[in-house]
């Protein structure tokens, strides 16, 4: 068999498996949230139902739709690609709550959840500083042409790209929507400068791609071109559209956290957040039976 029919068969190998795990979430996450939904004081919104599975839908949009389809051929698409995977989709997925909910459609996981050494390492990888490290290595790391040309060259080295920018992405996003059970003492202006030290690395690179006047990745020249894209103006569209999409997304949960901190009902006294903050964990703990990560 020619290693063309090798990279096809490979291909169809990952995309069947990339439906399977998203159709087999979606199904546990569903069973879940409508055993939830029986229970009136558990309840899930329906509007975390939506994102959840509109998170899902954009995970399958960057790795198997007829767009990813063009990621090897413009760097734009390659970009919306990375966007989808480490923004905008686990976001979605976090604010699903889906811990909580597959805790009610997976009996097992709910008893893992309650282990001592998952709680612990819960907690070690959720800690903002190692969330912002991770998030911001990934970003540079795989945009440093040897590796970027890496991965564009092997099927291999591709898929570890791209579940690290997932991985990445629900990592940053964690200590900012902090989805149950994860709760962190850190006073909230704190996720404000967090929102604001993320934006740096994507800063540094998009300027970088978008100002400078030579490709910086040559593996581009050889690729069909569509849409009157030069290879440079592809360059430039991507690095564009990363500095304004990550901006703006980047604004939403700060002007929500900022409006929060601001408005006359937010708390005035540390001792009186820190006492919700107390009643809170124990609602969470009597109603499920969790530690709080």
């Amino acid at each position: 068999m020619s290693p063309l029919h090798h990279t096809h068969a490979a291909m169809s190998l990952a995309s069947g498996a990339t439906i399977f795990v998203l159709v087999v979430a979606a199904f546990f996450y569903l069973r879940g949230w409508r055993r939830l939904s029986a229970e009136s004081e558990h309840a899930i919104p329906a509007w975390r139902l939506a994102s959840f599975l509109f998170g899902m839908s954009l995970v399958w949009a960057a790795l198997d739709s007829p767009l990813a389809a063009y990621h090897h051929d413009l760097l734009t698409v390659h970009m919306i690609q990375h966007l989808l995977l480490m923004t905008f989709a686990p976001a979605l997925i976090w604010l699903g709550e889906p811990l909580l909910v597959f805790s009610r459609g997976i009996p097992r996981f709910a008893r893992f959840l309650r282990e001592p050494l998952a709680q612990r390492f819960g907690r070690a990888i959720s800690h903002p500083v190692l969330c912002w490290i991770v998030s911001a290595l990934t970003l540079i790391g795989w945009h440093v042409p040897a590796l970027f040309t890496l991965a564009m060259h092997s099927e291999v080295w591709q898929g570890v790209e791209q579940a690290s920018f997932l991985a990445a992405g629900f990592l940053f996003w964690l200590p900012v929507i902090q989805p149950w059970p994860s709760a962190t003492m850190a006073p909230q202006w704190s996720i404000l400068l967090y929102l604001f030290l993320a934006t740096l690395p994507c800063d540094f690179l998009a300027g970088f791609l978008v100002f400078c006047d030579r490709v910086v990745y040559p593996v581009y020249f050889g690729m069909p071109r569509h849409f009157g894209f030069s290879v440079l103006g592809d360059q430039q569209c991507a690095a564009a559209l990363m500095w304004a999409a990550v901006t703006l997304v980047y604004l939403v949960p700060a002007a929500i956290l900022s409006t929060h901190l601001l408005s006359p009902r937010s708390f005035s006294s540390g001792d009186l957040a820190q006492s919700e903050f107390r009643r809170s964990t124990a609602a969470h703990r009597d109603s499920h039976g969790l530690e709080l990560i």
